[in-house]
């Protein structure tokens, strides 16, 4: 049997069970004792019941939560991307092979979702245009 890691995370929606996993014992059975609950969106660390983590134990989670929303921003950027794709792609459906009732469907939402982005995406690009420029003029 390979190694194995002297932790594991169970992830969950905003963030992780952390286990210590252990086969010392006379089965050699894999044991997984819950430690903390780590919550990656406020970066809250909670041991599980009685459990005190150790500098290891605190090392280790802070590590993961490091990795983790790394992964977690990069798969944020690729949606992005992969949202202008899906734009084209209905922009492509919309103009070759929509019927009238596929149209009817989605036109309303699509615009309002459409607005509602050009007007925050406008907004950022203004706000980052004004800091630019006040920068220069500190310069």
């Amino acid at each position: 049997m390979t190694d194995l890691p002297e932790y594991y995370f169970r992830i969950r929606e905003n963030g992780a069970a952390v286990f210590r996993v252990s086969t010392e014992n006379r089965q050699r059975r894999i044991e997984m004792d819950e430690i903390a609950v780590v919550n990656t969106r406020n970066g809250n660390v909670k041991p599980h019941g009685d459990h005190v983590l150790s500098d290891e134990e605190n090392a280790v989670i802070a590590e993961w939560m490091e990795e983790r929303l790394a992964v977690l921003a990069d798969r944020d950027i690729d949606d992005i991307h992969r949202a202008v794709d899906y734009l084209n792609l209905t922009t492509h459906w919309a103009q070759s092979r929509a019927s009238d009732e596929d149209l009817e469907d989605v036109t309303d939402r699509l615009l309002l979702a459409m607005h509602d982005l050009r007007s925050v995406l406008v907004r950022k690009k203004a706000d980052r245009i004004m800091a630019a420029s006040k920068g220069a003029e500190g310069s």
